[in-house]
């Protein structure tokens, strides 16, 4: 079976490539029983050869294209399966650029589509530019239900929708005992942070003087603050205000019990006694693992910061109560219905989909992909969706959309392309972190 993902981001690639091994399991115990091809979007947040290590997911092949160059590496290749691992609107560019690549195609791959994690806005725009995938992937019974009423509630198929769960779930079971006898006998509190929640400063530094202060208050315990990227690094998200700048503002008033780290967070977890976090999908690979878990409301329960998604789980607190020793006891029900599988069998929350995969791939052929979104249905919303891509309303190569030889063509040229592509994203950076929190410094005088 031959696969290809294609990412956006460091965590997309995450889930993309996991959840190819999870739907195109290796059972023949050989490297030729599946080959996994991993294609990075190029834009802002492609990711880097660390963040690339730090994932831990490797492919047979991996290389950086364009939107169009990616299309017309499947249309040329034989792909059994090709995992869409994108922001929404890229999804429904590569769904209709590939559906006008393989018009009159005999044989196409099996697409599959969804969401790297918790899905708390934007359900109904990011769903439907995720339409006319051949399979949608919900990452619980909750979202499955949810995708399948807005689906349906606008007239379109919701068969592709199939119920599985997150592919990163997994790791050692918490287990108290099993850590007595270390450095700190308090336990290893881990603070996980996000790019892009909260979005401002006071906040941020709120939360990490808070953090701070649980580590003074609690000498015997650890508390790591578990980072997403390094300055200069995207992720999904943009992250203007990087904690690892706001805490070197600390100095001095930073005790020995705190500590910065990068890494998997699987491998972060695996030392874990407490996660703390706003509403990050860590919080659900802790529950997984049965790890006390405190999802925070010192900024309020709000939309905007993603705890809402919480609300009924039990896990939602506060720093002082956390300061006081209170552990979250999570909702037994509620996280059944997240697809957090702590107690049950997780490996077969994937047999749904494992199944439909199989069956799609084995069909003597499939039919054209068929988004909601069309010339007739969005006639001033999906041009522009698409032209972001390359692709023109009809879903081919706009004109002018260099072709993939002539894109890498000549050694210099490439050396120089990408030298330019660098220094065009150091000063995205640069002006997202630096530029733009000055000017908005500046408008509040």
């Amino acid at each position: 079976m031959r696969v290809a993902v294609l990412a956006d981001s460091d965590t997309r690639w995450k889930w993309g490539a996991l959840t190819a091994h999870r739907l195109v399991p290796d059972r023949s115990g050989s490297a030729s029983g599946r080959r996994l091809d991993g294609f990075l979007l190029r834009g802002r947040a492609t990711p880097t050869a660390r963040q690339l290590t730090e994932v831990g997911v490797r492919a047979d092949a991996l290389r950086e294209v364009t939107g169009v160059e990616f299309v017309r590496a499947v249309d040329r290749e034989r792909y059994d399966v090709i995992v869409l691992s994108l922001v929404g609107g890229a999804v429904q560019a590569m769904l209709h650029g590939l559906r006008h690549a393989w018009r009159g195609a005999a044989r196409r791959p099996v697409v599959v589509t969804g969401y790297v994690g918790v899905v708390y806005e934007k359900l109904a725009d990011g769903l439907l530019l995720r339409h006319g995938a051949d399979v949608v992937l919900a990452n619980s019974r909750h979202d499955a239900e949810r995708f399948r009423d807005v689906y349906t509630g606008v007239g379109a198929d919701a068969d592709s929708v199939v119920e599985c769960a997150l592919p990163f779930l997994g790791g050692a079971r918490y287990d108290e005992k099993a850590r007595l006898g270390r450095k700190h006998p308090g336990g290893t509190v881990v603070f996980a942070v996000q790019p892009s929640v909260p979005d401002n400063r006071a906040d941020r530094t709120y939360l990490l003087r808070r953090a701070v202060d649980h580590a003074r208050r609690h000498p015997d315990r650890e508390v790591v603050v578990k980072l997403r990227s390094k300055p200069g690094e995207h992720t999904t998200h943009i992250e203007e205000l990087p904690y690892q700048k706001l805490i070197a503002r600390f100095g001095d008033e930073v005790p020995a019990n705190v500590r910065l780290a990068y890494g998997n967070m699987g491998e972060v977890l695996d030392t874990a006694d407490l996660l703390v976090t706003v509403s990050s999908t860590a919080a659900l690979e802790s529950l997984h693992r049965s790890i006390p878990t405190a999802v925070l409301t010192d900024l309020g329960v709000r939309e905007a910061l993603g705890n809402h998604h919480f609300l009924g789980s039990g896990c939602l607190a506060s720093w002082d109560q956390l300061d006081a020793g209170h552990l979250p006891e999570p909702n037994a029900e509620w996280l059944a219905r997240q697809g957090v599988a702590a107690d049950g069998p997780y490996e077969t929350w994937f047999d749904a989909a494992r199944e439909r995969v199989a069956e799609l791939a084995a069909a003597p052929a499939l039919p054209p992909l068929a988004p909601f979104y069309t010339p007739v249905t969005a006639p001033g919303y999906l041009p522009g969706r698409l032209a972001r891509y390359g692709f023109a309303p009809d879903g081919s190569p706009r004109p002018g959309a260099a072709s993939e030889d002539q894109a890498r063509a000549g050694t210099l040229r490439r050396v120089v392309r990408h030298t330019m592509r660098e220094a065009a994203r150091g000063a995205y950076r640069h002006g997202v972190q630096r530029v733009a929190p000055v000017i908005r410094r500046m408008g509040e005088l």
